[in-house]
């Protein structure tokens, strides 16, 4: 007896319908549990998609998993499959970083990195929220920018933006606003908002032409917006749409190579493409593509007009899948599956997916993986567009943090990675070991001192803000 998982189409109350359909009879349990279990911890989440999976084979074990494509890709079925890992011919491993620093507190996570000429900036959790800005070469912290009130949301970098003719730094927070960043003042020089309302914003994008700014927001009461304003016009939004989804907007991405196209995932599930500068909310949305769970992140593919994989998308319960520029799926699976074992040199299990990166410079897509011990790896897919595509272990970065690593940044252009964690520590890695990286001029490991300079960098500030 064949089992498949769908995805149906748009309720009459927008909820969606994530059954699962067994010979023709609704097996509801798993996906009730799955459901409930979206905003958990993830080690839970990881547990129950352990013991769901489990309980699945044990219903069906001599179920054959497959894929049902639907046309224009509005809806899709899908069960994830095993893939094989190899270690490549040219696989090597690095035992610590070459620089490293820390934020001012122990207690606070790096939740994103980004890069500005010369300078990389970091985004700090709770309690304080900030954003840092290290020079590039001595990983030394230069500026400590407030970030947001109520949390710092996403942190990105737009080569311009409103014509300012530099790059920026623009961050998004729940305080509801989106802040592009002058270091030079340690303040924001525009400020983005929705008019007085509060809703919380969890992503941001510029497109590449930097006149248009996209949000998504939270879900409050029953709708989850995507917010555009032009910003050389900040006080108030140009347009909003808010029929593209049904829950929390996770992530929004312009497309690279059409200025007013927009990439976006939520928690509802779908994964989206509209249409920017379109004020019609029923005209907007150009494809939709349905995955049975809640996506936590997505970005577009730099490849060849002759491959079928043009987006990627990642999961809460550590899924990945590709999907066609029309959002038609075309491989999708647990990341974790993939592992090496019993090899004569190297192992590697995987816990979670961090980020991937493609750009037009690199095009063939970089999933960087995790391990709950603070170590990390680059996996690659020659064939993304095929389920169960064998993967490569192309290299592994190690002993730099002591638990989970939060964000990665891979600078192309001085051939370095910048990983961050939920230790505090933001460490600088060689991309390849064969490659002439940057000089840095610090110690490899940040000291106590530094620390202490970032808190009375901080302190400064602050009092500097209150006598205003």
């Amino acid at each position: 007896m064949n089992v498949v998982e769908c995805v149906g189409g748009r309720a009459e109350d927008g909820a969606y319908d994530r059954g699962r359909v067994c010979g023709g009879k609704r097996q509801g349990s798993i996906d009730r549990l799955d459901a409930t279990t979206q905003k958990l911890c993830p080690w839970l989440r990881s547990l129950v998609h352990t013991v769901g999976t489990s309980l699945q084979k044990a219903q069906r074990p001599n179920a054959t998993p497959f894929f049902v494509g639907a046309s224009s890709g509005s809806t899709t079925c899908s069960s994830p499959r095993m893939s094989i890992l190899h270690a490549a011919s040219n696989y090597s491993s690095t035992s610590s970083p070459f620089a490293s620093t820390a934020l001012a507190s122990d207690q606070e996570y790096v939740l994103s990195i980004a890069r500005l000429p010369g300078a990389y900036t970091a985004s700090a959790s709770a309690p304080s929220n900030k954003i840092y800005i290290f020079d590039e070469r001595t990983l030394r912290s230069t500026h400590v920018l407030p970030g947001h009130t109520s949390g710092t949301t996403s942190l990105t970098t737009i080569e311009s933006i409103a014509n300012v003719g530099r790059p920026c730094l623009i961050s998004s927070g729940l305080d509801g606003s989106i802040q592009v960043w002058d270091e030079r003042t340690n303040s924001y020089s525009i400020k983005m908002t929705n008019m007085g309302q509060t809703r919380g914003l969890l992503c941001c994008a510029v497109s590449t032409d930097g006149l248009t700014v996209a949000a998504g927001t939270q879900l409050q009461g029953e709708d989850a917006h995507i917010i555009y304003w032009d910003p050389r016009q900040p006080a108030a939004p140009l347009r909003t749409h808010s029929s593209t989804h049904s829950d929390d907007v996770t992530v929004l991405r312009f497309s690279p190579a059409a200025p007013n196209l927009l990439l976006s995932a939520s928690t509802d599930g779908l994964i989206c493409t509209s249409t920017a500068d379109e004020d019609d909310e029923d005209e907007a949305v150009v494809h939709v593509g349905s995955w049975n769970c809640s996506v936590s992140n997505a970005g577009w593919i730099y490849s060849s007009p002759s491959s079928g994989a043009k987006i990627w998308g990642h999961s809460d319960m550590e899924t990945f899948s590709t999907w066609s520029d029309e959002l038609d799926l075309r491989q999708s699976q647990d990341i974790r599956d993939p592992s090496l074992h019993n090899h004569a040199q190297h192992e590697w299990n995987t816990d979670y997916l961090i980020s991937c990166h493609s750009s037009a410079t690199s095009p063939e897509l970089k999933v960087f993986v995790g391990s709950n011990q603070g170590d990390f790896s680059l996996l690659s897919n020659a064939d993304l567009s095929t389920p169960a595509a064998p993967w490569t272990l192309c290299k592994t970065w190690a002993n730099g943090h002591s638990g989970v690593v939060r964000s990665l940044l891979y600078d192309e252009q001085n051939s370095v990675i910048l990983s961050g964690g939920e230790d505090s520590k933001i460490n600088l890695w060689k991309a390849n070991e064969e490659d002439n990286a940057m000089d840095v001029d610090s110690p490899p490991r940040a000291s106590r001192d530094s620390r202490k300079r970032d808190r009375e960098q901080e302190d400064d500030y602050d009092a500097k803000r209150a006598r205003r």
